[in-house]
């Protein structure tokens, strides 16, 4: 199906250099009998400032299109640059940072010495690297809790490390893979309305995978909506509920009208009858 823009961006968005472009973007993956199109025909633009989801059903391609934007899988056609730069050398840039579904936390470092280990990797010295762990720590809401160890925290908590790590070297992108999908609603509220006041604090690039129809409206600037069998975009909606957006914006008749609108791109993109 053709891809489809349901409102029109905000001016400012529009205007602004493109942080991810893919145009025509495939990706087949060998197999011993069949090959798989894990992606297919892919024309997105993400510019400066926006916070973007990706949402689908199992299968469409949502972590694989965020892998191909961090290096992590290779295309096998169209093309797709970051910051104006191929993946790899974004990658070697330091371009973005990466939030994995898990933490991903070593545990036998403390948190601090988990967030400081990009640094460490780029060579900052020890006061910048004090300066930028404390900052981040105190962002993310960690203040007072960088000499605990992974394991005495909270899977929040530890998640909450996790975006300072991918912070902490300042990228221009954070790609966000299914941070929250492992906690419950509660929790999962609560850091949904933390990392917006973080984007809003910050005015990151933030790309975002999610399986949540709530939580992508919550959070998003732009919703793209993907299909599975080839994984391709079904159609990307514009979700113009401003800056600011308290829990309980999700009972408002706006709120609802996009989520009815992405579940009906679901639904249309799955093929269901």
């Amino acid at each position: 199906m053709s891809q489809t823009t349901s409102r029109s961006t905000e001016p400012s968005a529009a205007a602004a250099a493109p942080v991810i472009e893919a145009r025509n973007l495939d990706l087949v993956f060998e197999t011993a009998d069949t090959p798989v199109h894990a992606l297919k025909g892919i024309d997105l633009t993400v510019n400066s400032g926006e916070f973007v989801s990706f949402i689908g059903p199992s299968g469409c391609g949502k972590t694989t299109l965020l892998r191909v934007i961090a290096d992590l899988e290779q295309p096998t056609g169209g093309s797709i640059s970051v910051n104006g730069m191929t993946p790899d050398q974004a990658r070697q840039a330091r371009a973005y940072g990466y939030v994995f579904q898990a933490a991903a936390l070593y545990p036998w470092r403390t948190i601090e010495k988990n967030v400081a280990l990009p640094l460490e990797i780029m060579g900052f010295d020890r006061a910048e690297r004090k300066r930028r762990i404390d900052a981040n720590l105190e962002l993310v809401g960690l203040a007072g809790f960088g000499r605990k160890y992974p394991w005495q925290l909270s899977g929040g908590m530890q998640q909450r490390a996790s975006i300072a790590r991918a912070l902490c070297f300042d990228p221009d992108l954070l790609l966000m893979d299914e941070p929250f999908g492992a906690l419950d609603e509660i929790v999962r509220d609560h850091l949904n309305e933390e990392l917006l006041k973080l984007w809003a604090k910050t005015r990151k690039t933030v790309v975002f995978v999610t399986h949540s129809i709530p939580e992508a409206v919550f959070l998003s600037t732009r919703i793209v909506v993907m299909s599975p069998r080839p994984g391709r975009i079904h159609e990307i909606i514009d979700c113009d509920l401003g800056p600011d957006r308290p829990l309980d914006i999700r009972d408002t008749p706006e709120f609802l009208a996009i989520a009815h609108q992405v579940r009906e791109g679901l639904r249309a993109g799955h093929g269901y009858d």
